[in-house]
């Protein structure tokens, strides 16, 4: 046979309708005269699980002139794909890897929003992989590039991704099938027509104009207005507290009072201010040497988040908001009317128990090692269905305990951390203003709760004992900045154990 097939390749998440896309491709395929082989390999469950489509078309009319059918593959060679459509970036990427695609032969279509892989949302710092690169990888592995926010299109047009995928590729024209059929095709499905078809048109036309020139760079976020306003007149003095700061910083303060009142209550976001206030005024001393507000703007970030600090009480009160319910239903698409329900998947440690606790009966419960022994067997994994009346009531009974969070273990111990934090940073802005900025950023290792919690407040207590060799040091802030990337590189903190040796085997010397 002179003719060779059309190879095309799905990469598609789970959920995003990549089989319904490679059905709908058959049934276009064999009305247009084509003879098309199908088949999926379903991939690990990274993201919920990754599959790969394999898609071969060849003409029929030329297999009855041959007198023969066609051999067909059941899976992409490298370096033999002529087109793949890929749902998310970071697919795209993954068919890069496997040599699907080439600059001299594959059309590659990609939607450029990310959907993050567990190891990602997992890292300990920022895992995330970095999309400007992916899109330099794109552009310089394809021969020609379709390259737009397929999500974006899909939900403006109340649709689905699949119909965005079928429509660029209509678009792109590398199957010589009429426009006509793909469309005939979705109006067959009968499933919300009027919607996949718009988004198929929008795709198609887009795709017609070839990369949308989309770089992967975050485009620069204009500094946020402060209101002169307040939203009640209860919370107006502290609206002109944060209007009394630096206009640089006051953004991020008024988001920390946001933060902090949604937290607790505005007498909490006051006493965030009389914080924030006493780095103000220790910096206004400075401010004539260093030029800028970067202490102020670093500490008061890092505070508003250490402020807000995951007990249990913060975690059943956002578990119970009816946001969260909202934003899970247009995750999974429901219909209005549709019944849907969420498990929440909870393994408290006795630490969490005591600390959500009156802070004396906490210590007692902690130093009795009987009482530890006898909890402990019952704070295995438990599953509390949020859906339901009771599973409801009992996340929503222990999120309204914030009323006396003050009261608690947990936040007597986190408060008394908070005010040694500050304290130092009092000391060294003085004689060492970079480290004093290096040691309010160092508070990103204090995050989440349980075993996350620990393992990031025993790094961070690491880096407080270097402080007095750093402070003596010019390069201290940058040696405190390497030490903080290492305590992020891994869980069991060897490469901070490992800078740390270094850094003192240097001071020995």
């Amino acid at each position: 046979m002179a003719e060779r097939p059309i190879k095309l390749t799905i990469a598609a998440l789970g959920g995003q309708g990549g089989g319904v896309l490679a059905d709908w491709l058959v049934e276009i395929a064999e009305s247009d005269g084509y003879i098309v082989q199908s088949t999926s390999v379903p991939g690990v469950a990274q993201r919920t699980g990754a599959t790969i489509y394999y898609m071969e078309f060849f003409p029929r009319a030329a297999a009855e002139r041959a007198g023969r059918e066609p051999v067909m593959a059941l899976m992409p060679v490298s370096g033999d794909v002529d087109c793949v459509l890929a749902s998310e970036l970071a697919e795209a990427g993954r068919a890069i890897q496997r040599g699907l695609v080439t600059p001299d032969r594959t059309t590659l279509i990609s939607s450029t929003h990310r959907a993050y892989a567990i190891g990602e949302k997992s890292a300990m710092g920022q895992g995330a992989v970095d999309t400007e690169q992916l899109v330099d990888l794109v552009r310089s592995h394809a021969k020609r590039l379709v390259l737009f926010d397929m999500e974006e299109t899909a939900e403006r047009n109340g649709s689905v991704i699949s119909s965005v995928l079928l429509g660029a590729l209509c678009g792109s024209g590398v199957l010589p099938f009429r426009k006509q059929t793909f469309e005939q095709e979705i109006r067959k499905s009968g499933i919300a027509v009027k919607a996949n078809l718009a988004a198929f048109e929008d795709a198609c036309q887009r795709s017609q104009r070839g990369d949308s020139g989309f770089t992967g760079k975050a485009q620069p976020r204009l500094p946020q207005a402060v209101p002169a306003q307040a939203r009640t007149p209860a919370l107006q003095p502290l609206l002109d507290r944060v209007r009394q700061l630096p206009a640089a910083v006051q953004p991020v303060v008024l988001e920390g009072v946001r933060r902090t009142i949604d937290y607790q209550d505005p007498a909490y976001a006051a006493l965030f201010l009389d914080r924030v206030q006493r780095i103000g005024a220790l910096e206004a001393r400075q401010n004539a040497v260093v030029g800028s507000h970067a202490l102020l703007e670093a500490t008061a970030r890092s505070l508003a988040l250490w402020m807000t600090f995951e007990d249990t009480i913060r975690v059943a009160d956002l578990k119970t908001r009816a946001s969260r319910f909202v934003r899970v239903r247009e995750e999974i698409r429901a219909d209005p009317g549709q019944i849907f329900g969420i498990t929440e998947f909870m393994k408290p440690r006795v630490e969490e128990i005591a600390g959500t606790l009156p802070a004396g009966l906490g210590r007692w419960l902690l130093d009795s090692p009987r009482l530890c022994g006898w909890l402990t067997r019952w704070t295995g994994g438990k599953q509390i269905r949020s859906g339901t009346v009771g599973g409801f009531l009992m996340l929503h009974a222990l999120g309204g305990c914030k009323r006396w969070r003050r009261s608690t273990l947990r936040f007597k111990q986190e408060n008394a951390r908070i005010e040694g934090w500050l304290g130092r940073i009092e000391q060294l802005a003085a004689h060492n203003y970079s480290l004093a900025v290096q040691l309010a950023r160092a508070q990103n290792l204090v995050k989440g709760y349980g075993a996350t919690h620990e393992r990031g407040w025993r790094n961070f207590s690491l880096l407080v004992e270097q402080l007095e060799f750093l402070a003596s040091r010019s390069d201290g802030a940058a040696l405190l900045s390497r030490l903080q990337d290492a305590a992020l590189a891994d869980e069991e903190g060897q490469a901070l154990a490992r800078e740390i040796a270094e850094l003192q085997a240097s001071a020995a010397s």
